[in-house]
C-alpha cells in the first residue's frame, strides 16, 4: 500500500461561527439560537428594514396618485387623491401593513434566520394560541367600549351618525385590512425590535423597553397621558410576547382594539378622516386603556397556565452550525 503523506488542514481565513446553544431560547433571544449572530445583523436589518418601507411607502403613494389621476378624483389638502373616508382609510392601513413582508424578509436575510422566528419560539404563528387570545381579549374590549361610553368627550363636535350604507361599507373595509395593519406593527416593534434589541441583552425588560419607546413616539406627540398610555401598552405587549413565546397576544389585542376605534369613527359623518391617534387620549381614556391592557395581560396569563404555549425555542443540535 502506498503511503499518502497526511497534510494539516490549511486555517479558514473566515472566523467559525459559534455552536448554537443546546438549550432552548426565549423570544427576545431568536437571535442566538442558530449559531449564525454576527453583532452587525441585527443593526443592518434594522437599517435596511428601515430604507425599504420608506421605498414601499413611496411607491405606493405614487401607486395612489395615479389611481386618482386615472379616475379624476379631487385632491385632499396635501396633494393626495381623496377616494373617500373608506379608501383614504384603506390606503393608510396598507402603508403600516406594507412593513409586514419586509420584516419576515429582513429575519431570512440579514438575520439568516427562518422568517417564523419573528412570530413565536416555535417557528411559525400560532393560529390555536391566537384564538385564544382573541377570546381572552374580548371582556376587557367590552369593559373599554362600555367605559368609553361614560367618558367626557373633549372635542365639543357633535357627532352625527353617517348613515348604514357607508358604515357596513367601511366595517367591510376594516376588516380587512385592519388585521394587517395591526398585525405589522407587531411585527415591528415587539417582533423585530425586540429581538434586535435581545440579540445584545439578556435581560426582557431591557429588550422590550427600546421598541416601546419607539413604538409611542410613532403615534405622534399628542398629550402626555396618551404618550403615556401607549408606552405602557409598548412594555406590557412586549413582555406578554416573551412569556407567552410569540406574537400572537399582542396582535389579538392590537388587531381588537384598532378594529374597535375604526369602527367607531366609521359610524360618525368625518370620524375616519380625523387625524387623532391613541397619542391624543385624554387622561380618562389613556387611564381606562392602561387597565384594559393589564386586564388582558392578567387573562392572558391565566389561560397560559392552563394551554401552556411553548415559550422556549427547541434545542438546537450542535452539528447544525454553519460558517456565516
Amino acid at each position: 500500500m502506498t503511503n499518502i503523506p497526511m497534510y494539516p488542514a490549511a486555517p479558514s481565513p473566515y472566523p467559525a461561527a459559534p455552536p448554537p446553544d443546546a438549550t432552548g431560547h426565549p423570544y427576545h433571544r431568536l437571535d442566538r439560537a442558530t449559531g449564525r449572530h454576527r453583532w452587525w445583523r441585527p443593526l443592518a436589518g434594522t437599517l435596511l428594514l428601515s430604507v425599504a418601507y420608506v421605498v414601499a411607502v413611496l411607491v405606493l403613494l405614487a401607486v395612489t396618485y395615479g389611481l386618482g389621476t386615472a379616475l379624476g378624483v379631487p385632491e385632499l389638502p396635501d396633494g393626495g387623491p381623496d377616494l373617500g373616508p373608506a379608501g383614504n382609510t384603506a390606503m393608510d392601513l396598507v402603508a403600516i401593513a406594507a412593513a409586514l413582508p419586509l420584516v419576515l424578509l429582513a429575519t431570512l436575510w440579514p438575520a439568516r434566520r427562518r422568517a417564523g422566528t419573528v412570530s413565536s419560539v416555535a417557528g411559525r404563528l400560532r393560529f390555536g394560541w391566537l384564538g385564544w387570545c382573541l377570546l381572552a381579549g374580548l371582556p376587557p374590549i367590552a369593559l373599554l367600549t362600555v367605559t368609553s361610553l361614560f367618558l367626557p368627550d373633549g372635542s365639543g363636535e357633535s357627532e352625527t351618525w353617517v348613515g348604514w350604507r357607508s358604515f357596513l361599507t367601511a366595517l367591510a373595509v376594516l376588516a380587512v385590512f385592519v388585521p394587517l395593519q395591526a398585525a405589522a406593527e407587531e411585527y415591528v416593534f415587539r417582533g423585530w425590535l425586540t429581538q434586535a434589541v435581545g440579540a445584545f441583552v439578556r435581560s426582557p425588560w431591557l429588550a422590550v423597553i427600546p421598541q416601546a419607546v419607539l413604538f409611542a413616539a410613532a403615534h405622534g406627540w399628542g398629550t402626555r397621558w396618551g404618550f403615556l398610555g401607549l408606552l405602557v401598552n409598548g412594555l406590557v405587549m412586549g413582555l406578554l410576547t416573551i412569556r407567552t413565546g410569540g406574537l400572537e397576544a399582542a396582535i389579538a389585542l392590537h388587531v381588537l382594539n384598532n378594529l374597535l376605534a375604526f369602527g367607531v369613527s366609521a359610524a360618525i359623518v368625518d370620524g375616519l378622516s380625523s387625524d387623532e391617534t391613541a397619542a391624543d387620549a385624554p387622561w380618562s381614556l389613556a387611564l381606562t386603556a392602561v387597565v384594559t391592557d393589564l386586564l388582558y395581560a392578567a387573562l392572558v396569563l391565566w389561560l397560559a397556565r392552563r394551554r401552556s404555549p411553548q415559550r422556549l425555542s427547541a434545542p438546537a443540535p450542535h452539528d447544525s452550525a454553519r460558517t456565516a
